[in-house]
């Protein structure tokens, strides 16, 4: 994870179903960064969002948060939190990597919704920026 910009890194689940989602990124994060203990999330983005989920046998808070649905905060021990880009579930794969190596680029200060439209804007060849 990048930890020089807006954002630490990105994700991009492959539904909007967060019950099903949030267990794989919390495990996968974990392998890296140590115990994800809390994460927050945008209740506008994301279906039916549980008070907790369970990862690894380990129960992990869940809060909402207002703010963009394009982003989702996790947190590791007390006061170390990581912010991702989520990059929306059906985008074209072409744009979907471009956002996340936006996101992950060093000194990335572009909010989520400038980064997404950025990247997704149409080109003479095609659908999106590559």
């Amino acid at each position: 994870m990048a930890r020089t910009g807006m954002f630490d890194g990105a994700w991009w689940p492959r539904s909007r179903d967060v019950r099903s989602e949030l267990p794989d990124l919390i495990t996968a994060l974990s392998a890296h960064v140590g115990r994800i203990i809390r994460v927050g999330l945008s209740t506008l983005a994301w279906a039916d969002v549980p008070r907790s989920v369970t990862a690894d046998r380990q129960v992990v808070k869940v809060s909402r948060i207002a703010g963009s649905d394009g982003t989702i905060s996790l947190t590791r021990g007390l006061r170390d939190h990581f912010l991702l880009l989520v990059v929306p579930p059906g985008t074209d794969p072409r744009t979907a990597a471009a956002a996340m190596a936006a996101a992950a680029s060093t000194g990335n200060y572009t909010t989520a919704a400038d980064l997404l439209a950025a990247v997704d804007r149409p080109t003479p060849d095609g659908p999106s920026a590559s």
